[in-house]
């Protein structure tokens, strides 16, 4: 039985916000895509399917989230035919999430509204050193001398290819926010197609310009929430992708 409620007419598009952890963050992205195909149908959600000959749920998800991190800002977007109400989806997949995985919001798009991967433009982070992992100098205040730096060059690696590109312009924030344990470091740095700048880059090239290398369990890294940008060329204005939506 689908979810009842109001028929538009045409398929509306919702987009759903969800928190990832636990042993969760341990499940690649092409297994979240599955996992999601199944719990809407689990839940009933009388979503729109593609056409032709091998149909598929309509489905787009923001910038996917790397293996062992966890989030509170994932997205995802589908089509619906019918619908009783924004709580209600949120209610029904809740009832059918595991553990490790949470939804945290659902709102309506418009219909020109560019999809969650489109809209991706920025993602911001916490990132902490683990126990025993933390470097061998005054790394807090060198990391803000580091971030204050004219340019951050680095050599990116791609599936084919090596590049030099300076960090710099690609982190639109970065500080420190102090805890009983240890400082934890926050930043917002760009996540569209175009820059993809990940944390652990930034804190690779951090640790390289002071005579370190970065081990590979160093860090614990939080996704707290991905944006868009909805501000004019030149001065960017950030929201979170679920503020592009409303309620219903």
């Amino acid at each position: 039985m689908k979810i009842l409620g109001k028929d538009m007419g045409t398929e509306m598009k919702v987009r759903i916000k969800f928190a990832k952890s636990g042993a969760m963050r341990f499940i690649g992205h092409l297994d979240i895509m599955r996992y999601f195909q199944k719990a809407i149908r689990r839940a009933d959600i009388d979503v729109a399917y593609s056409e032709g000959f091998s149909p598929h749920q309509i489905m787009s998800f923001a910038a996917p989230l790397g293996v062992g991190l966890t989030s509170n800002g994932e997205y995802l977007d589908i089509e619906i035919k019918t619908h009783a109400g924004a709580e209600d989806m949120k209610q029904r997949l809740n009832k059918v999430m595991v553990e490790g995985m949470e939804i945290l919001t659902v709102t309506m798009l418009k219909e020109d509204a560019k999809n969650a991967m489109a809209s991706v433009a920025a993602a911001e982070y916490t990132v902490r050193f683990r126990q025993g992992y933390e470097p061998g100098f005054d790394w807090p205040k060198r990391l803000m001398e580091f971030y204050h730096s004219p340019s951050i060059m680095v050599t990116k690696k791609t599936k084919k290819s090596e590049m030099s590109l300076d960090l710099k312009p690609y982190i639109y924030q970065l500080s420190l926010q102090e805890t009983e344990k240890a400082p934890v470091i926050r930043m917002l740095v760009n996540a569209s197609s175009s820059g993809n700048v990940k944390p652990g880059l930034v804190m690779e090239a951090f640790l390289k310009a002071n005579g370190e290398e970065l081990s590979p369990f160093a860090l614990e890294i939080i996704r707290e929430d991905t944006y868009a940008d909805t501000g004019k060329e030149g001065e960017p204005h950030f929201v979170p992708l679920d503020a592009i939506g409303m309620e219903f």
